[in-house]
């Protein structure tokens, strides 16, 4: 990805949250130049990868694989003697036509939570012992305290307020309704790793390269420089 691309995507993002009269905390709103001077006091941010983030799936099309996120709380597996926390919480901004394909997590259990704008679907499909994609059998979603039953590869419509719960091994993508317009999409779970508890089907990466045509506007979660 072009750094225009992304500069763009997270202005857009910043666009949707004033929108929806969503405040961020105050490490999402440092400039490059004051993430040089941040000490050992931010190394939580640092080190649980908080903060912006976006995705093209190394695929180069984010205007069609891909969306904006930003984690604000997250605890750490790696290092659960100095980071106590058991949970994490994003924010994702998904446009129309854009499209989060088919995975599902390891260890992670999610609620992904409509919080404004158009309708968002979910695909979901149960796995097989070897992580691949099960066609044939039912899935058991639970949406907002009411547990249904649907056909292997249902889409679920969340509306503005609607959840669903995304256990491990559940594989599911993200969509918008055409016509219903960009979704703010809320993730509550388990703590997050991104670097190893993704299974993408078909396999693909996570972050993208990053090509420098202009000055970053915000620093990604993966570009923090280390503690003077």
């Amino acid at each position: 990805m072009r750094r225009s691309e992304i500069n763009k995507a997270l202005r857009e993002m910043e666009e949707m949250l004033q929108a929806h009269c969503v405040a961020l905390p105050p490490f999402c709103y440092f400039t490059p130049q004051e993430w040089e001077s941040k000490g050992h006091d931010y190394d939580e941010v640092r080190d649980n990868m908080l903060g912006w983030d976006i995705t093209d799936y190394g695929q180069g099309r984010f205007e069609e694989l891909g969306f904006s996120l930003i984690t604000l709380r997250n605890g750490n597996l790696h290092k659960k003697d100095h980071y106590a926390k058991t949970y994490a919480e994003k924010l994702l901004f998904l446009k129309e036509g854009q499209y989060a394909p088919n995975h599902f997590h390891w260890s992670k259990m999610e609620d992904i939570i409509n919080r404004g704008g158009g309708n968002l679907l979910i695909r979901v499909y149960l796995s097989t012992p070897d992580g691949q994609l099960d066609q044939e059998s039912p899935v058991t979603v639970h949406l907002d305290g009411r547990e249904v039953c649907v056909p292997a590869g249902t889409q679920v419509r969340l509306t503005p307020g609607e959840s669903i719960s995304i256990p491990q091994r559940l594989f599911h993508d993200f969509e918008v309704e055409p016509g219903t317009g960009n979704v703010l999409i809320g993730e509550v779970s388990q703590v997050n790793d991104d670097t190893t508890d993704n299974n993408f089907l078909p396999p693909m990466g996570r972050f993208p390269q990053i090509e420098e045509d202009e000055p970053p506007y915000r620093l990604l979660c993966t570009e923090y420089p280390t503690a003077p």
